[in-house]
């Protein structure tokens, strides 16, 4: 079962459609706007990984280069990286992350100000 997708030449989204069986095609016509002048579109195949697929490829010291364990910022957006890919929602951590990272801020300044 492919999902295809479409460009609308009215409003020019993008519009992802279920195709159930390729003997039954439907009328395309784009979720946004309703549009029926549509473009089919190349995407890129996806593969589902398995849970363990997953985790090994964070943990790919190859992905983990660009980390600073002493930057909030940089921690939040490995965890980020990491929610997505698990499919977690991670965005109460990623803000407790970037509070954190604005309060070191202002201490820092504070004391430069000294």
């Amino acid at each position: 079962m492919p999902i295809y997708e479409y460009l609308c030449q009215t409003c020019h989204r993008r519009s992802s459609i279920l195709i159930l069986s390729a003997s039954h095609l439907i009328s395309a016509s784009c979720k946004h706007c309703g549009g029926s002048k549509l473009d089919r579109l190349l995407s890129r195949f996806a593969s589902p990984k398995s849970e363990d697929a997953r985790l090994e490829s964070l943990m790919d010291p190859t992905n983990l280069g660009h980390l600073d364990e002493n930057d909030p910022k940089s921690v939040a957006r490995l965890m980020k990286k990491m929610g997505a890919e698990m499919g977690e929602d991670t965005r109460e951590v990623e803000e407790a992350m970037m509070s954190e990272s604005s309060e070191s801020e202002e201490g820092s300044d504070h004391t430069d100000s000294l």
